[in-house]
């Protein structure tokens, strides 16, 4: 069975599993040279990894059946990443199963996965908790800074100026929200489902003085009412869901005035519409899905608003990742204590997996501008780099 399954899969690169037997079946690669080894456990372990290898894989490794020999977790999930296309005709009809988001879903997913301990995230986050792609604009920055560089091109984008009402659609722990208060002169509203994020939103507001200048909101992003000059999502749209992506613009162009400007922030796939990973779906994000660039345009051109520019950030989050897993790594023994061994080991599986997806794989993040009015954003990209050079000299000489 597993000469079968390694010949069918591995055409990029090598792999070597050991079997429950202890032999040892090579892909691409002899015991002498195999980059990784991977262990199986057992034959029970085996057949399920056989039968759906996208769930059973991440499943076996949780529980300990799949183990690292040699290599690293990475490195196995890396060349898996590269050969995924060899699976595509063994999947089955639960793994096209597309997730549908209605209000009372939307709220149990969400508390899934941002409704678990905040010591966790601060564990591997950075101090101000950016869950979502960084921006490294040169070698070696810190991801504390990338994530400053992420925030000021997002503002960039935005083109905001003083006094402007801005909506932050899935406003996770504030830190964007907050910025752009304070260094920019808006008022903002965010919204967000989740219990703990709300929370701690609220508790930062207050520290910071901004309570005049940003509110957030338990509410969804389809029950927002009035108008807004600018509206930001970062990292949400990954949990609309196919079937609410017309409503998810719809709703955008109802709250945006006529000369206002969006900026959609938002994983997505290279190679088309294509069913989600079961083990993340199950495990880590219930009714996630995401997006090719065909189904955001799709549903866009059909809410009448205009692109203004469309922005692909291709191996950033790749970087965020790996420092996302550097931290977890050294923090290991805290995530222990907080959950378990098992959750630990999820946890490293879905860091590694993520990471070897934007770095092998076709996952990207696609920065989407638009507008009601064609002419409300320069004609040219200069503006940008403007922005971001005048604002990055502004916080040298404030930090001196």
């Amino acid at each position: 069975m597993l000469d079968t399954l390694l010949k069918s899969f591995i055409h990029d690169g090598a792999l070597a599993i050991r079997g429950p037997t202890g032999k040892l079946h090579c892909a691409g690669c002899t015991e002498a040279d195999a980059p990784v080894i991977v262990q199986i456990r057992d034959a029970a372990t085996l057949r399920r990894i056989a039968r759906r290898p996208g769930l059973a894989a991440g499943e076996a490794y949780m529980a300990g059946g799949l183990t690292i020999e040699r290599g690293t977790l990475y490195d196995f999930l890396a060349v898996a990443t590269r050969n995924l296309h060899n699976l595509a005709r063994r999947r089955t009809w639960l793994d096209r199963v597309q997730p549908k988001n209605p209000r009372p879903a939307a709220r149990r997913n969400v508390a899934h996965h941002y409704d678990l301990s905040g010591e966790l995230y601060r564990l591997f986050l950075n101090e101000d908790r950016q869950y979502s792609c960084a921006y490294f604009t040169q070698p070696g920055m810190s991801l504390d800074d990338a994530q400053i560089a992420k925030k000021r091109h997002l503002a960039a984008k935005l083109l905001l100026e003083p006094g402007q009402r801005v909506l932050d659609i899935g406003s996770g722990w504030g830190g964007l929200a907050l910025t752009l208060a304070e260094d920019h002169g808006v008022e903002v509203l965010g919204v967000t489902l989740s219990r703990e994020q709300l929370q701690e939103s609220r508790k930062r507001t207050s520290r910071r003085g901004l309570d005049r200048r940003v509110t957030f909101a338990p509410l969804d992003y389809r029950d927002v009412q009035g108008k807004f000059d600018r509206i930001v999502s970062v990292g949400m749209f990954e949990h609309v869901g196919p079937a609410h992506y017309e409503k998810f613009f719809e709703t955008i162009a109802r709250l945006l005035e006529d000369k206002g400007v969006a900026v959609l922030h938002t994983i997505g796939r290279t190679d088309g519409p294509r069913a989600g990973n079961a083990w993340i779906e199950k495990y880590i994000f219930p009714g996630g899905a995401i997006p090719a660039l065909s189904q955001i345009v799709t549903a866009i051109e059909r809410s009448g608003l205009f692109i203004t520019d469309i922005e692909v950030l291709r191996l950033h989050y790749a970087e965020t990742l790996r420092e996302w897993s550097k931290r977890f790594a050294a923090n290991r023994d805290k995530v222990r204590d907080l959950y378990n061994e098992r959750f630990c080991r999820m946890w490293e599986f879905y860091l590694a997996g993520a990471e070897a997806g934007f770095r092998e794989g076709q996952l990207v993040v696609y920065q989407v501008q638009l507008a009601k009015d064609r002419a409300v954003v320069p004609q040219t990209r200069d503006y940008i780099t403007h922005f971001e050079r005048a604002h990055a000299a502004h916080a040298r000489i404030a930090a001196e």
